[in-house]
């Protein structure tokens, strides 16, 4: 059985090694990028602004700073923070490595297409501060592209330093991508399943699962053994029903629909104005911080990652204005942080915008339907993962990512839809 000898070949020992190894190094890296992310947000968001954004309710921040908040919010810090949090985030990248500018998941693509899998070793350095500066100063962007560059960073220096072979590089680069991914989202199962879609190499799949999934499971546990077990987020207990299968269907549908709308929104920025723009390219973080920080001044929602407001959502305690308000700001700021060259993810806030969509479907169905509709809060998980499936184009490891990070599996048939 040839397969099955490719199979077996693939799969050596010392690429097993490799891998946890590999995982185990993404591991510890998520847990800095964790807490260096927290401290700059609890520093200059809450600390200086006076904004104290939500949390999901699996995640604790590992330091408490001894300062008290101001008592009221300084909303004009809010235009100010952020631009001086992209000014500086651009310097230290096109100083230091300009490659770590923007999402990060398109970069480590790249180094797998056309560069053998080599990465500099400083990138993954340049990565975690500028994303931490950018992401804690209320850069409206996600952690899965900025931990998935630091994590393939450390597996191709690993690779480098062992002077292993252009393939092998290449498959740990995918085992510290998927590490990075799956510990950081508590979801070693779909970042591993991330890592290998991302790829569209189907040549690799067979000799990256075994790999990927010890690197995931690896980093995860080491991750998760410092922050907590919980997964991300709490949802609430549901009980499937099949009449609710039409308006799931509805639901992705629109999802998809507006996930267009989403990419759309993304390089029409980018093409056409940042692109254009006549300044540096360390200069243009600092204008799309401004821009955000303009955003920011009226509607403070936009900030950060959001992954708070999508455990608002799931818990059914956000208005239905807030909600759409948040669904199409969330789209604008995000192609604001990561078009003007700030770093970080451009899927995370997916997951945000996917909640705030169901949330607000499922209070609509919920109001004309209430004896089907019983629990409009489901809607919000569902609506993370079929709109991160839509816009990230990993329709399996959304999915998977979803349930795992709301530990729920319940979701796996409407979420299918």
């Amino acid at each position: 059985m040839p397969h099955l000898k490719k199979f077996n070949d693939a799969i050596s020992k010392k690429i097993l090694a490799l891998s946890v190894t590999v995982g185990i190094v993404a591991g510890l890296g998520s847990i800095l990028f964790y807490t260096l992310l927290h401290l700059a947000s609890s520093i200059f968001l809450e600390c200086i602004c006076g904004l104290s954004l939500p949390s999901p309710a699996g995640e604790l921040p590992l330091i408490e700073l001894p300062f008290d908040p101001p008592k009221s919010l300084r909303r004009w810090l809010l235009i100010l923070i952020p631009t001086l949090g992209g000014l500086l985030s651009g310097l230290i990248v096109y100083t230091f490595a300009p490659e770590a500018e923007g999402d990060g998941t398109d970069a480590v693509i790249g180094v797998i297409h056309n560069q053998a899998g080599k990465i500099r070793g400083r990138v993954p350095i340049i990565k975690t501060i500028a994303s931490a500066i950018t992401i804690g100063t209320g850069g409206s962007a996600g952690r899965e592209g900025p931990i998935s560059q630091i994590g393939a960073g450390f597996g191709s220096s690993i690779a480098q330093r062992l002077k292993l072979s252009p393939k092998e590089r290449e498959l740990l680069v995918i085992c510290g991508a998927a590490g990075g991914i799956g510990s950081i989202f508590k979801s070693p199962f779909g970042g591993a399943l991330f890592g290998i879609e991302m790829l569209y190499k189907r040549d690799y799949e067979v000799e990256a699962f075994i790999p990927t999934i010890i690197s995931s499971f690896v980093a995860y546990s080491i991750f998760a053994s410092v922050t907590g077990w919980q997964p991300i987020f709490i949802a609430p207990l549901y009980t499937f029903n099949p009449l609710e299968l039409p308006f799931f269907a509805i639901l992705g549908i629109v999802a998809g629909l507006l996930s267009i709308l989403y990419v759309k929104i993304f390089y029409e920025l980018r093409d056409k104005f940042f692109k254009k723009l006549e300044f540096s390219n360390y200069v243009k973080p600092a204008v799309g911080g401004l821009l955000l920080g303009l955003m920011a001044f009226f509607f403070p929602y936009v900030l950060g990652p959001g992954y708070g407001l999508a455990q608002l959502a799931l818990e059914g305690k956000l208005a239905l204005s807030i909600l759409l308000i948040l669904i199409f700001s969330k789209m604008v700021a995000t192609s604001l942080t990561i078009d003007s060259g700030g770093s970080g993810g451009v899927f995370g806030p997916s997951v945000v915008i996917g909640a705030a969509l169901g949330g607000v479907l499922g209070g609509i169905f919920h109001m004309m339907f209430p004896t089907v509709v019983v629990k409009p809060e489901i809607f919000a998980l569902v609506g993370m993962g079929a709109f991160f499936a839509g816009s990230a184009k990993v329709p399996i490891s959304a999915i998977i990512m979803v349930s795992e990070m709301t530990g729920d599996y319940n979701i796996l048939i409407p979420a299918i839809l």
